[in-house]
């Protein structure tokens, strides 16, 4: 890793570096493990990407605490009540590294996809109220850049301009939840199925798509990075009733989110009040 004068990368610099080597390393692991058996490439994915980027996070922010989803009791709700055990150091220290090594491992697992990723961002407590994201990217390893190198987008990236025509909303394509079916559907708006989360929300902000409706359950892992991203280049981002998304809770699930341009955000979020 290249430093700087001070000895280390600044949190965005590093969270970009973080992405594109764990990036790195699991299209290795794909050109050499192939896809005769997808459950052994995921399981694969998720280790070989999470033990490089907790190595890395313990080498170069020692100080810091990490929310992986291949944690153990990474989804675990934890609550005020002495039987639930030793509480995470997450959940006092002021910085706090949520990372998802490898999002979309349906995607991953199969070959020809490129719609799968890697997530890192930085929570610090003490930039709001309720914390706050104050770095951010998502390395999409299978997509090319303008330079030429693997994609990562981080949170100084400049959105797309805004397109003529119907609102284009990414939706999964695998499962998508009945009401924004419904939502598309009553807007006039046109679905537009990819794999991973940050995969679409990044797609808000490169333009291929406006918005990004989500309630089918995720947790902060799988939309800090995005969301990280998708703020710094000043698009919308919150609950779908409006409301902000918080990280580092005391429970980790944030099920529902929706990323859009700007303009769009008052009309789509009185629309998912409507069908949902």
């Amino acid at each position: 890793m290249t430093e700087d004068g001070t000895g280390r990368l600044d949190d965005q610099a590093f969270a970009e570096w973080l992405a594109g080597e764990a990036g790195v390393a699991l299209t290795a692991l794909r050109a050499e493990q192939g896809f005769a058996d997808p459950k052994a490439l995921k399981d694969a994915g998720d280790k070989v990407s999470h033990d490089l980027m907790s190595t890395a996070l313990a080498r170069w922010r020692p100080a810091d605490a990490v929310l992986s989803e291949e944690q153990a009791d990474s989804r675990r709700a934890w609550v005020d009540d002495p039987s639930a055990g030793d509480r995470p150091t997450r959940l006092t220290a002021d910085r706090v590294w949520i990372i998802d090594p490898l999002d979309g491992t349906r995607e991953f697992s199969e070959s020809g996809r490129d719609d799968w990723a890697v997530h890192v961002a930085l929570w610090q407590r003490s930039a709001g109220p309720d914390g706050a994201l104050v770095a951010g990217a998502v390395g999409m390893p299978a997509r090319t850049g303008p330079d030429g190198t693997p994609l990562v987008l981080g949170n100084r990236v400049p959105a797309a301009p805004a397109v003529d025509g119907p609102l284009r909303i990414a939706v999964s394509r695998s499962r998508p939840p009945a009401f924004v079916s419904e939502l598309v559907e009553g807007i006039g708006a046109r679905a537009v199925p990819m794999g991973s989360a940050g995969v679409k929300v990044c797609a808000v902000v490169t333009g291929e798509v406006d918005a990004y409706v989500h309630a089918g359950g995720q947790y902060e892992w799988d939309s800090a990075a995005p969301v990280a991203v998708a703020l710094g280049a000043g698009m919308h981002a919150s609950r779908i009733d409006g409301s902000p998304l918080r990280y580092n809770r005391d429970d980790p699930r944030l099920p529902d989110l929706l990323v859009c341009r700007p303009e769009h955000a008052g009309s789509l979020l009185a629309a998912i009040d409507r069908y949902r």
